[in-house]
């Protein structure tokens, strides 16, 4: 028979309202896709557009069209995405300013109906107030500053607003959790001197830091050396799936307790432990011939390569679910709490996806999913954005004090 401490527990349970069920209605979900700023901080449909895809016509083998973003997706971080490959012959930088060019051409100014540009939380807001999606850039990869300061400077000026500090190659000055990398580039322990100076040039210009793809070290000498709230654009949890570019429950604490967000990657493998381990053998197949392909000089047989690689790759193993995203989420939740929580879905930049959730226009499945949860609205709609734009504000006023106090210094030494 259960004491009555268990009694008083379970009556406790049921009363309360986050364990209360009730019916979601589709009012309430509508609701909510109105009201919510939903920011997604990473999307790579930018190695598409660079390439001639005009995204307002059907993305029939991606998850990124114009189609099935308006009325859904409040701004969108496009992905400044350089390959390791660029750093050969010091053509990183060139293909960064490509794929700059392609936000503010191929999507902002090919579409100013639908389109903005937004290089700040304040902006993202206003976008959603015309009903227009904010376009804004995250640089994935740091070798794309090709370890100059300068260059830093130069792609804030252009409006980019988040760099990811390594993609898969352990750089010049951080070292990478990345499986292909290159050899002949020796590892730092994290970051450099170097590396720690980029994280405080960062801050100074009011540019996030962003963690996702880096090694364990870096990004706790990242946290360590940032005056100013960092990310993860695109990661998820190691607890629920072991993926190495997913974040242990110590760095989703020490992240969301120096004022961070996560941003849930939508990718199967980042999901689903069963997803990840039955790809594992998969993937060590065809990471040979992903590097080859890699090798390819002329961009249209790259393409051609990738999109046939790609395609021999699908259907073999179900993928991730709904439901791995909402666990994904309350998991995050949970450990780091409910204002260090978003979205960074990857898309087409993953080779799986949900199939519940493979375009921003799937999202009121996800909103009924967690309501039926048991989150609240504001819950959600901190998920969906406000806890981005909260860490965007924190990034633009440390810039500003860092400002005032370097002019207030100047000031004094002139004297």
């Amino acid at each position: 028979m259960p004491s009555l401490t268990r009694l008083a527990a379970a009556a406790l349970l049921i009363a309360s309202p986050v364990f209360a069920q009730h019916k979601v209605t589709d009012a309430e979900v509508a609701k909510i896709t109105r009201e919510a700023i939903l920011i997604d901080t990473h999307n790579d449909v930018t190695s598409r557009t660079v390439e001639g895809y005009d995204i307002a016509t059907p993305n029939k083998s991606g998850q990124t069209d114009l189609p099935r973003m308006k009325g859904y997706l409040g701004a969108e971080f496009f992905a400044v995405y350089v390959g390791a490959e660029y750093v050969k012959d010091n053509h990183a930088a060139n293909r960064a300013l490509e794929m700059i060019d392609t936000v503010k051409t191929d999507v902002v100014a090919a579409h100013p109906n639908d389109f903005v540009f937004a290089t700040t939380a304040d902006e993202i807001i206003a976008a959603h107030k015309e009903h227009k999606i904010a376009a804004l850039m995250g640089i994935e990869g740091g070798h794309a500053i090709e370890d100059s300061l300068r260059l830093l400077r130069d792609y804030y000026a252009l409006g980019v607003r988040y760099m990811t500090l390594t993609h898969f190659n352990t750089n010049h000055w951080a070292d990478s959790q990345g499986d292909v990398e290159d050899t002949s580039v020796p590892k730092h322990n994290g970051l450099t001197p170097f590396g720690k100076d980029v994280v405080r040039e960062m801050n100074r210009l009011g540019m996030m830091v962003d963690i996702s793809h880096v090694a364990d070290k870096t990004f706790y000498d990242a946290l360590e050396t940032s005056s100013a709230p960092i990310i993860a654009s695109h990661s998820a949890c190691r607890a629920v799936s072991n993926f190495t570019r997913n974040m242990t429950d110590e760095m989703i604490k020490a992240l969301a307790a120096k004022g961070g967000t996560m941003q849930i990657n939508f990718g199967c493998d980042f999901l689903s432990q069963d997803y990840y381990d039955k790809s594992k053998p998969l993937m060590n197949e065809m990471r040979a011939k992903y590097l080859e392909v890699l090798k390819i000089q002329d961009a249209e047989q790259k393409k051609a390569a990738m999109e046939a690689l790609e395609a021999s790759m699908g259907g073999k193993i179900p993928p991730a679910t709904l439901a791995d995203v909402v666990a994904q989420i309350d998991h995050a939740v949970k450990v780091g709490g409910i204002d260090h929580v978003g979205i960074g879905t990857d898309f087409d930049g993953v080779g799986c996806v949900p199939k519940e959730l493979d375009s921003y226009d799937k999202f009121p499945a996800l909103t009924r999913a967690l309501l039926e949860k048991g989150y609240s609205a504001e819950d959600i709609k901190k998920i969906y954005g406000g806890n981005l734009l909260r860490v965007m504000h924190a990034v633009e006023q440390r810039a500003r004090e860092l400002k005032s106090t370097a002019a207030i210094e100047t000031k004094y030494a002139e004297k």
